[in-house]
């Protein structure tokens, strides 16, 4: 179990209110296909919940069990994407530093701090700082890895059902071989990432 972070509910030295700190992190920069999904969490003082971790090390039913606790007992959380057109429009990076940023705006509560996962943090209206391994660190981030990639696994088993063939259940729109021979065989959907490299060659092959 992760230990609270030092910083979370600090003190405020000039006038003794506590700071509140979002944890901030993000599922999807890989894949081929969908969004990618940020999510932003506050957490109570002290808390601590049995499982909380890096959500690529918690199972499908684990992390949805946490997914459910998590968001009954934060603060404030929440959930926000940049789209496959932002993404091929500002490339991967962008996109996803857009995705925080209104993670973090969509918050009930605006937090005095925020703690990013990785090693470079968008522009906020408060004080950032970013945390390579933030999310098997830090228990705000670890709990914003696991809405975000429960929420974007959800998402991605419903466009299974939309446009069988690629393994989109089970890959989430990774680039598994079933999934670049999918590309090849059926060409692009509206929710693949035109700007990645594996899905143009497949634009170019249906040419």
């Amino acid at each position: 179990m992760l230990k609270p972070s030092k910083l979370k509910k600090a003190s405020n030295k000039q006038n003794g209110e506590v700071q509140l700190i979002a944890g901030v992190d993000e599922v999807g920069r890989g894949p081929l296909a969908g969004p990618v999904v940020t999510a932003a969490v506050i957490l109570p003082e002290a808390y601590a919940l049995e499982g909380l971790t890096d959500s690529k090390k918690v199972s499908a039913s684990k992390r949805e069990s946490l997914a459910i606790a998590i968001k009954e007992q934060s603060i404030a959380w929440c959930i926000a994407q940049a789209s496959v057109e932002e993404i091929d429009k500002f490339n991967i990076l962008g996109a996803t530093m857009l995705a925080m940023q209104r993670a973090v705006a969509g918050l009930k509560l605006t937090p005095e701090f925020v703690l990013v996962d990785g090693n470079r943090s968008p522009g906020f209206d408060m004080p950032s700082k970013a945390i390579v391994g933030g999310d098997g660190l830090e228990s705000a981030i670890s709990a914003a890895s696991i809405i975000a990639k429960q929420f974007r696994d959800a998402m991605m088993i419903e466009l299974d059902a939309q446009f069988p063939g690629y393994g989109f259940a089970s890959n989430k729109g990774y680039p598994t071989k079933q999934h670049r021979e999918a590309l090849k065989k059926y060409g692009a959907t509206p929710w693949h990432r035109r700007s990645f490299a594996p899905v143009q060659a497949s634009l170019d092959f249906k040419e």
